[in-house]
């Protein structure tokens, strides 16, 4: 499969993905059972992309997704980041 370009961009190398296993924060957030309930409902979901909508006005899983991006793209690696 040939990818464009804006999903090239998507996906995350998996040397990336590793680092999330490796991450104690992560781990932390995810002994959270609440997490865990949401993350189990978002992959049983039929609708994920609606599910995912009202999730992301859930503090808890935000600060998961807000974790999980800071692994993969740290701050300094993000491009048009303006200096603060």
């Amino acid at each position: 499969d040939v990818l464009s370009e804006e999903e090239e961009q998507d996906r995350v190398p998996p040397q990336k993905l590793q680092l999330l296993g490796e991450s104690e924060e992560l781990r932390a957030l995810l002994r959270n059972a609440h997490l865990r309930q949401l993350l189990l409902a978002l992959e049983q979901a039929r609708d994920k992309s609606s599910l995912l909508r009202r999730l992301m006005q859930e503090p808890l899983f935000v600060e998961f997704a807000d974790c999980c991006l800071a692994i993969v793209e740290p701050p300094e690696e993000k491009e048009n980041v303006l200096p603060e």
